[in-house]
């Protein structure tokens, strides 16, 4: 029985109780006053009791995932990891992401999330905003790629002026990175070339795979777990320099032994059928330890990307 239930029951009891009075019945039964306080005051512990064991189910650690692919595969990739931060810290694990990543970001700001798996330089801006405290990163480096339909006529960046290009969205890493290569090139943003977010990885694709746009900045991560036969319609124009992947961190509301236990299971997670899969298919490469020079090396991504959403508010 949860403790919503008992206190349900115990309000009623004390009216039910309240009602035994002798000029209002037939024949009046007597009820000890003893008794009554005895019964009110062990279903009282008894409230207490339930709610002391409910409280460790019954609040569940929250999940951020950076929102850089639908809900559907955020849930389909990161419930088995769930699962096992589950069986491990003995607490529900509930996964939550945002419907874009500005939004992500304010839920960080906020300290919405207990775990939050999150982009380097938006780590910063969580370290930065809300003390949040890095855990692991998926070892193998990232990479911002520029991808094009293989049947399409562009064959290096400069064919892209005029055109307009598709993204997950403007603070994306991957964005920011290919528009800076771009500019290498000599294209500058809404001047040489337009861009239009779509919400994901996955999405920006889309665009491209169906004629809607000329190309499609995405993260390498990401590109890899598209389905196969989605890459194979693309051919990649830019792929940038190598970047620090995604990272996990803890809101400092959690101590310390919150956080060693949640980077535990982590590390065991990898070592997992399931997480070799996991790691395989998105050529994440296992967990390693964040290195905090690192963090400051994103701080001019993180300022561009905070201005950027200043901008647009």
């Amino acid at each position: 029985m949860h403790a919503a239930d008992v206190q349900h029951l115990l309000g009623q009891t004390v009216l039910l109780l309240s009602r035994l009075r002798p000029q209002r019945i037939a024949h009046p039964v007597w009820v000890p006053r003893r008794l009554i306080s005895v019964a009110l005051y062990g279903m009282l512990a008894f409230t207490l009791i339930a709610d002391a064991n409910a409280r460790p189910t019954d609040t569940p650690l929250i999940f951020g995932v950076f929102p850089n692919m639908t809900a559907k595969q955020t849930l389909e990739i990161y419930q088995p990891l769930a699962s096992l931060l589950e069986k491990r810290l003995q607490r529900r694990v509930a996964i939550y992401s945002a419907r874009d990543f500005k939004t992500f970001v304010e839920r960080t700001r906020q300290g919405d999330y207990d775990i939050l798996l999150t982009a380097p330089h938006l780590a910063w801006l969580a370290r930065q905003d809300a003390g949040y405290r890095p855990l692991l990163k998926y070892a193998r480096p990232t990479r911002g790629l520029l991808v094009v339909k293989n049947t399409s006529p562009y064959r290096v960046p400069e064919d892209l002026r005029g055109q307009n290009i598709a993204t997950p969205d403007a603070i994306a890493v991957a964005t920011l990175a290919v528009e800076a290569d771009m500019a290498a090139h000599g294209l500058r943003r809404n001047v040489d070339y337009q861009t239009t977010d779509y919400g994901s990885h996955l999405n920006s694709v889309m665009q491209v795979v169906n004629g809607r746009t000329a190309a499609a900045m995405l993260g390498l991560h990401p590109f890899m777990l598209l389905p196969a036969d989605l890459r194979q319609q693309l051919r990649v124009l830019i792929e940038t320099a190598p970047l620090s992947s995604l990272m996990y961190l803890t809101h400092p509301r959690l101590r310390d032994q919150e956080a060693n236990a949640i980077r535990r299971a982590l590390l065991e997670f990898a070592t997992t059928p399931e997480g070799k899969a996991f790691m395989q298919h998105g050529g994440y490469g296992g967990f390693v330890a964040v290195d905090g020079s690192e963090l400051r090396a994103f701080r001019p991504y993180a300022l561009q990307a905070e201005e950027m959403m200043r901008v647009t508010h």
